[in-house]
């Protein structure tokens, strides 16, 4: 079995598509396939390269991958870290990743990573072209998210739309990553979908001792993309109203970092800002913690079928979660008995922070989120289902 596999982010970067996909092609080559990525060269969050070339690779070379994949690089346009300039370099990658997919070695079957969207277009062109099997893996509820964030104006919202829904029909597979999303596409007519969600390798992720029994604040801590939509006012607004028992600190970069910063300081809020940080600084984050901020912002209606894959990561390592979200991260969160959920309002989290303060018993939450991932979201069962999965696709089982 050969597997192409196009994305916009892949390691060294540390982003949402990367984990998965690292974590998978982990998986895929040790039944023996072989896997091809293409990706632009590593250049994320900032939009320029600041990584050495032989980390970061070369346009139009490709280098051998931890697991023994095959890299293939192709060019990025350097941009300000806004929406539009990461829609230019997107568009940019996504040209030169469908003329590479069209001269690299025939896979089996051709896998494009949402929620790129240029990128979706460049695995189209690839598996039509080539007459391959399509896998479109779907991380975000597209073209849902794009009609709330208004992405696209005018009659060109109307193209946009009908094309991400064209391809999505034409796939072979659908891979969405919650079971909310799956039973949307179904409604939309869209026949071959899967549910296969983010999931963790707990033998390798540490669960870490309970925060201390006494404390002059709670440590609150966000992880994570800076952008839209997070809505992360609300979570600095809440310090600001909560300075006097609570010290937020957020880690990560995105479109919105800048004024976040801006509105830290104009409100006087208890915020320490961090750039992105590698795994061994995200666990001492993590330990510092009291409680996690998951969010995602409540007026896009698309985000009831949304899980952030952050999520995941924090009830593994035995973290209280601070949840601003609906949906099916909400059932997540009140079903593991990990964390409370509370509305996207400042006034409503700084309240909770408060209690959380004068009651820090109730940030005990044990090993119930950790259980709560071996059961559904297990490593190990996700890349078992995505190899069954392909196998059945292709007809091209692994022994």
């Amino acid at each position: 079995m050969r597997v192409l596999l196009l994305t916009h982010s892949y390691s060294p970067e540390h982003s949402p598509p990367q984990r998965r996909w690292t974590q998978f092609i982990r998986s895929f080559r040790s039944v023996g396939w072989d896997v091809d990525v293409i990706a632009p060269v590593a250049h994320a969050p900032h939009g320029r390269r600041v990584l050495p070339k032989k980390v970061a690779g070369r346009a139009f070379r490709s280098d051998i991958g931890k697991y023994g994949e095959r890299v293939l690089r192709v060019p990025f346009l350097w941009h300000k870290t806004t929406r539009w300039g990461r829609l230019l370099d997107h568009c940019f990658s996504a040209l030169f990743s469908a003329l590479e997919g069209l001269c690299s070695p025939r896979p089996d079957v051709v896998i494009v990573t949402v929620p790129s969207l240029p990128i979706l277009g460049a695995g189209f062109v690839v598996a039509r072209l080539r007459k391959l099997p399509l896998i479109v893996d779907m991380r975000d509820a597209w073209p849902d998210i794009a009609r709330d964030a208004r992405l696209v104006q005018g009659s060109a919202k109307g193209v946009a739309e009908r094309l991400i829904v064209a391809v999505q029909e034409r796939a072979d597979l659908v891979v969405t990553v919650t079971e909310g999303f799956a039973r949307t596409l179904r409604s939309r007519g869209i026949g071959n979908v899967k549910a296969i969600s983010n999931g963790v390798d707990t033998t390798a992720r540490e669960l870490l001792p309970p925060p201390p029994a006494e404390a002059d604040v709670l440590h609150v801590l966000y992880l994570g993309n800076h952008g839209e939509s997070q809505r992360l006012e609300v979570v600095v607004q809440a310090a600001a109203l909560a300075r006097e028992y609570v010290q937020l600190t957020m880690v990560g970069h995105g479109v919105q970092r800048r004024a976040l910063i801006a509105l830290a300081e104009s409100l006087d809020s208890p915020v320490d800002f961090h750039g992105p940080a590698l795994s061994p600084e995200v666990m001492e984050f993590y330990r510092a913690a009291d409680t996690c901020v998951v969010s995602l912002r409540d007026d896009w209606k698309s985000f009831e079928t949304t899980v952030p894959s952050k999520m995941y990561e924090v009830l593994a390592v035995g973290r209280h979660v601070t949840g601003i979200v609906l949906g099916e991260a909400k059932s997540i969160i009140e079903e593991s008995g990990a964390g409370a959920v509370v509305a996207c309002d400042p006034v409503a989290v700084a309240r909770l922070w408060k209690e959380l303060a004068a009651d820090r018993t109730r940030l005990l939450t044990g090993t119930s989120g950790r259980d709560w991932i071996h059961k559904n979201a297990n490593l190990e069962g996700q890349c078992l289902d995505y190899v069954e999965s392909i196998e059945s696709l292709t007809g091209n089982g692994i022994g």
